[in-house]
């Protein structure tokens, strides 16, 4: 069935895609369903769409691997990002020209989370059924219920994929949406340990030795709950695992004093706990975060004004403003611009650039300035006199 559908998708161009998955109580999400439509002549609607079992022993997912891979192929998901780092893991696959349905709404005027069932209603007039979005999708026999449920979640895709291209094309923003899409081809659900210890608490009160313990145990921790695939956290808890870094202990009855470890003093945890303790002790310690900038007090209101003028231009354009800028990335673009530097991040490249992106370069240089106007804020020219005054 794979290849066929994977022959379909090339022969189309196009493919949609959704997944159903377990994440509770493991190490690492479990992928259970994957929903396939394809375009198809003979099939109703002109969309053939399945239901594939990836648990099923003799589930062979390569033919759809290397069509989700091929970039001549479109891959339309909605929502996407944990869909792709799913498939990338357990196939072993790139995913290639992404168009993302709810990334593309934020384009049009819909919230930038806009979930997929009202999508459909909104721009297809089709009202989905709903009731089994957390019903225990790694139990078989699955459901006429579930089964249902997971073949609406693509079967509108490709249709609801098309429309929203043709009114992005209208007006010249599906290149837009296209770029933003793409930064999802890289979406990951791989657990770096060196990622990992930066997000322990406390860290920045431990000396380089006990950072570099850390790291070990965190080390020792993620691969004994891919073992057991349980969470992290249920193997060694957070707050724990920096206790320990932080105390060294050298023997059972050491260990014995650290609060939360009852479970692991005795037998061969213990023992394990004890050598990556000692192993660790003379490995090279991983830095510390940077800290967070310092901003200048000064740069506080500049950034609300240029929030302004990204919510402005937003409202103008018909896009969620949550898609243009986070307040942090504004700041920084805002502290570049003042000290002389070039600014870097999103707010300097492609169709953010075009939207606002220039303008509030100026806007922060001096060269713009905002005023009240009829429709909202007016953005006015500041002659070079008025600046050197």
């Amino acid at each position: 069935m794979t290849s066929e559908l994977a022959t379909a998708a090339e022969r189309g161009g196009r493919i949609a895609l959704d997944t159903e998955f377990v994440s509770e109580r493991r190490y690492r999400t479990l992928l259970c369903l994957v929903q396939v439509a394809v375009p198809a002549a003979d099939a109703p609607g002109g969309v053939r769409c399945e239901v594939l079992d990836p648990l099923d022993p003799h589930f062979d997912p390569g033919p759809l691997a290397r069509v989700l891979a091929d970039p001549r192929v479109e891959v339309i998901v909605h929502a996407g990002r944990q869909d792709i780092a799913l498939l990338r893991r357990e196939w072993r696959c790139e995913v290639r020209n992404v168009f993302d349905t709810q990334v593309a709404a934020g384009f049009l005027g819909f919230g930038a989370q806009e979930g997929y069932q009202s999508l459909v209603q909104k721009v297809l007039g089709v009202k989905l059924e709903g009731g089994e979005g957390f019903t225990r999708w790694d139990r078989r026999p699955l459901t006429e219920a579930q089964l249902r449920y997971a073949r609406d979640d693509a079967r509108l895709l490709l249709d609801l994929g098309a429309e929203l291209e043709r009114r992005l094309r209208e007006l010249g923003r599906l290149e837009w949406a296209r770029e933003e899409s793409r930064a999802l081809e890289s979406a990951s659900d791989e657990r770096e340990p060196l990622q990992v210890l930066r997000r322990l608490p406390r860290l920045g009160r431990l000396s380089g030795e006990q950072r570099a313990v850390a790291l070990g145990l965190v080390e020792w921790r993620e691969q004994k709950a891919a073992l057991l695939d349980r969470p992290a956290g249920s193997v060694l808890a957070d707050h724990v695992l920096v206790e320990l870094a932080r105390r060294r202990p050298r023997s059972r009855a050491e260990l014995a004093t650290v609060r939360g470890l009852d479970g692991h003093v005795a037998g061969r945890n213990a023992q394990e706990l004890l050598e990556v303790i000692e192993r660790s002790r003379n490995r090279e310690a991983p830095p510390l975060p940077p800290p967070p900038p310092q901003r200048d007090p000064a740069e506080q209101p500049i950034a609300s004004l240029a929030q302004a003028l990204v919510r402005q231009r937003a409202r103008e354009a018909g896009i969620a403003v949550e898609l243009v800028a986070t307040q942090s990335e504004l700041q920084a673009f805002v502290a570049a611009v003042r000290r002389g530097e070039e600014p870097g991040g999103r707010l300097a490249t492609g169709w953010r650039r075009e939207l606002v992106g220039d303008e509030l370069r100026d806007l922060v240089a001096g060269r713009l300035a905002l005023a009240a106007g009829a429709d909202g804020l007016e953005v006015v020219p500041v002659a070079a006199q008025e600046r050197a005054q």
